[in-house]
């Protein structure tokens, strides 16, 4: 485990490298996290299951965006733009150290983030996909509902919420859940759509679920049907465990790490 501080203009972004055990990796994994809080509950689950992947002979890469974790700056410095040009220096600095076939591993919001840099970039990628978000503006509301959540028993749910409307249409940050969020990184967030970048290629598309014989989403369902008309081979299931990136104890789902591990040997 190598950590290291990627230099950028307005500031350094944290980085963890695991490099793969043995000769010869399989593939050049760069982690992309969740939005907000979402990043912090998850950390245990990606530490395990960056070091399994290591283990299993893939080079990973953790990296903290603008904003976040250890990196520079406060999460209102944070724009979606911003976001992706971080990603964009992380596969450099992967590239350093890895020629293996580029995987983008993403979580939640993060999957978001990686298939839209996906389709800017000159080299083939194949993705994981934990839990993924296909709508952003769906997110950013699900997100805000945090803030109108503790004014729901006075009825000033609707004020707050087109109060917080406004402060962005002025283009002023919000605050929510302890979060300053920019306009320019909300802007950016509700266009965002779980696209399929052209090429096509290999998805693993895992969700988790504490429910017996559960079956993905019609909206999961739907999106995965467009990526496979635009020539991806997607290999989608639910895996037993608990949503790790939004409980209120920290939780592990040891089933997703190995069916991720599973689907990583099939694609290759």
């Amino acid at each position: 485990m190598q950590p290291f501080f990627l230099p950028r203009p307005n500031g350094q972004r944290f980085c963890l490298f695991h490099p793969a055990a043995g000769n010869g990796a399989r593939g050049a994994v760069l982690y992309i996290h969740p939005f907000a809080e979402e990043m912090n509950k998850a950390r245990r689950m990606v530490a395990l299951q960056s070091r399994a992947l290591a283990a299993a002979g893939y080079d990973v890469l953790q990296l903290d965006l603008l904003g976040c974790g250890d990196s520079t700056g406060d999460f209102a410095d944070a724009s979606w733009q911003a976001w992706q040009e971080d990603i964009s220096e992380a596969i450099g600095a992967l590239r350093q150290r890895s020629a293996a076939p580029l995987i983008l591993w993403g979580l939640r919001a993060g999957c978001l983030l990686a298939a839209e840099l996906a389709a800017e970039l000159t080299e083939p990628a194949d993705f994981v996909f934990w839990q993924p978000v296909v709508s952003g503006k769906q997110h950013w509301q699900q997100f805000m509902r945090l803030k109108m959540a503790g004014e729901m028993a006075s009825g000033q749910a609707k004020v707050i919420g087109e109060q917080l409307r406004q402060q962005l249409a002025a283009g002023q940050p919000v605050e929510i859940a302890g979060y300053g969020v920019a306009p320019a990184l909300v802007a950016g967030l509700e266009q965002a759509e779980l696209k399929p970048p052209a090429g096509g290629g290999r998805v693993i598309w895992l969700e988790t679920s504490l429910r017996d014989e559960a079956t993905l989403a019609p909206v999961s369902q739907k999106r995965i049907e467009q990526w496979q008309a635009a020539g991806w081979r997607v290999d989608a299931r639910i895996t037993r465990g608990p949503a790790f990136w939004q409980t209120a104890e920290i939780e592990d789902a040891p089933e997703l790490i190995a069916a991720t591990l599973a689907g990583l040997a099939v694609a290759a």
